[in-house]
């Protein structure tokens, strides 16, 4: 599953951009204030509950993330090794657990805001919640990672997928990383000199004709539980 936006009819679908930022930062504030097992187990039912609302699958949203969790394993594991009896310390490795558990929340969460967000409509509700220059350059820079992210792991598994058809799999790995290193910053620096040329041919605007946003009726309950999720961290 690719991290861009797939169009549907789901509830968030049909949200305001501006009340799902809201969500994910009422979200980010409980999980930052809640660190015990106890709090992560309801953040992991909210969780469960957005990506329903979103339509968005667990275990692709994860697949997804593939490259990156093995970090969030790891850190648990290195925190409580020690090199001596008794060889791992289940306290020490709680907390970095505990946190790295956080963080998979927080990605979960916002691969549902991506995929249920044009980036127009994100640029949108950040210039709106961000007025004058400091907005609009957010607003852009956040346009432009979203449409590009893709484009990049989509070059990371072309290169991988060529490596593999000629039998650069079975090359040590130190190789195999130095060719899938150099050849996707070759392929990034392409793109860039590509998006900077195609940014002047359309004479890039600062004060670009973006989408109109607009609260329903549906919008204020979610507003309310972005507000309940943020007022969680004072008790």
């Amino acid at each position: 599953m690719s991290l861009s936006f797939v169009a549907g009819d789901s509830l968030a679908h049909r949200l305001d951009p501006r009340t799902k930022l809201a969500v994910q930062a009422g979200f980010a504030v409980a999980a930052v204030a809640h660190t015990t097992p106890v709090g992560l187990l309801a953040l992991s039912g909210a969780t469960l509950v957005v990506l329903f609302l979103a339509a968005t699958p667990v275990a692709a949203s994860l697949r997804s993330y593939r490259s990156f969790l093995p970090f969030l394993v790891a850190a648990p594991l290195v925190e409580g090794a020690t090199l001596g009896p008794p060889w791992f310390v289940v306290s020490d490795a709680t907390g970095p657990a505990l946190a790295s558990y956080r963080v998979v929340l927080l990605l979960l969460v916002s691969t549902a805001y991506i995929r249920t967000t044009p980036v127009r409509e994100s640029r949108a509700a950040i210039q709106h919640l961000l007025p004058g220059r400091v907005g609009v350059l957010l607003g852009a820079g956040v346009g432009l990672v979203l449409r590009f992210l893709p484009l990049m792991r989509h070059d990371l598994a072309t290169i991988r997928a060529a490596m593999a058809a000629r039998l650069g799999d079975r090359a040590p790995v130190h190789e195999r990383i130095r060719l899938v290193g150099v050849t996707g910053l070759r392929r990034v620096f392409l793109r860039s000199d590509r998006l900077a040329l195609a940014l002047r041919a359309r004479c890039f605007s600062w004060n670009p004709t973006l989408p109109p946003l607009s609260f329903s009726r549906r919008d204020y309950p979610a507003l309310g539980v972005a507000v309940l999720l943020a007022l969680t961290a004072l008790f």
